[in-house]
């Protein structure tokens, strides 16, 4: 699941800034910690260059990553049966 975004693919509450920083869903907390982003080196590089927060800002320790990991796993899913109005 993901959130709802614009037509550019850009999050609904993105305006140039997070508008819901501060009470931003755990998808977005997590970020940039995604098991699509941290596979590999050239992920992480390759997403960096649409992210100006990727290396900089705050360094965070391996066992700060492996948290928002454990969290993400341990998030809620909500699935929907196709067919099922």
């Amino acid at each position: 699941m993901s959130l709802r975004e614009k037509s550019n693919y850009d999050c609904i509450f993105w305006d140039n800034h997070c508008t819901v920083y501060h009470a931003r869903p755990l998808q977005c907390s997590t970020f940039p910690f995604w098991d699509s982003v941290i596979c590999s080196k050239e992920a992480w590089e390759n997403t960096g260059k649409d992210c100006p927060g990727i290396n900089t800002g705050k360094l965070h320790e391996k066992e700060s990553i492996d948290t928002y990991i454990r969290l993400m796993d341990e998030e809620l899913v909500i699935e929907r049966e196709w067919g099922v109005p």
